[in-house]
């Protein structure tokens, strides 16, 4: 009797990341991370040249979809969650994405006192560091629960401490803080995490404190494996801060009931 031909076992697809703010910095660190990981990855960021620019290198590892545009927008938020969809549905949503002072103008102090903060601009800080990250994970929810999946949102410092100037960005982050802890107990099945990643080498915190020498912050490359650590360890729901996972002995701020 002729032996059963041998089929060889399947290979399981591979997981899918919706990484925002992926131009550049931590959210094109965590991108590189990932696709070393072999993740899949849909990225997007405002600025097109660069996000082009970001996936050009990630296309050599991994399959990648880059979409410019902002969270802010609906029409986008909703094709960033179809290209997740056509690459077998988003296992991770990362909300990278965030501005310091709205659309102020080129010259302006990068960090205006609430008493001088322009409310337009005020108001998109809140859209893009808030608003928008909740309106995109409710796009990819079905997504993420279909593959008991994460929501990674990069918090601050600033969210927990008043830092005089930082009034605006900081209020806007600790939105998502408070959003994120809500989220992980209404979605148990669920990773949720916030992560305050520290002082970063970063464009964006240069443009905040124009005169500081930032040399001895780290890189974004160095902060990213400690984020991801999370996701390799399915560390429970809550925030964190990057230094306390660098140093082995993370503290979580959990939800009452959330999270696994």
């Amino acid at each position: 009797m002729n032996a059963a031909p041998h089929t060889a076992p399947a290979t399981a697809p591979a997981p899918v990341a919706l990484v925002t703010g992926a131009s550049r910095g931590l959210g094109l660190a965590l991108a590189h991370a990932l696709a070393a990981d072999g993740w899949h990855l849909v990225i997007t960021a405002r600025g097109a040249a660069e996000l082009a620019e970001a996936a050009a290198g990630l296309a050599a590892v991994t399959k990648v979809v880059a979409l410019p545009g902002s969270i802010v927008d609906d029409d986008h938020r909703a094709h960033l969650a179809e290209a997740a969809e056509g690459l077998g549905g988003a296992s991770l949503l990362v909300n990278n994405a965030g501005t310091l002072n709205g659309a102020a103008a080129p010259g302006a102090e990068p960090l205006p006192r609430l008493a001088d903060f322009p409310l337009p601009d005020l108001l998109e800080v809140f859209e893009v560091n808030a608003l928008g990250p909740i309106a995109l994970t409710q796009l990819v929810l079905p997504q993420l629960r279909a593959h008991s999946g994460a929501v990674l949102n990069i918090s601050s410092d600033a969210a927990v401490v008043p830092y005089l100037g930082w009034g605006g960005y900081g209020a806007s982050k600790a939105a998502l803080d408070l959003a994120t802890a809500v989220l992980a107990r209404e979605e148990q099945e669920l990773n949720v995490w916030a992560v305050d990643p520290g002082g970063m080498r970063t464009r964006m915190l240069q443009q905040a404190e124009p005169d500081q020498d930032l040399s001895g912050e780290p890189l974004p490359e160095q902060i990213a494996p400690l984020l991801l650590g999370l996701l390799h360890d399915r560390t429970p729901s809550g925030r964190y801060r990057a230094e306390d996972l660098a140093a082995g002995a993370p503290e979580v701020t959990a939800a009452d009931g959330g999270g696994r």
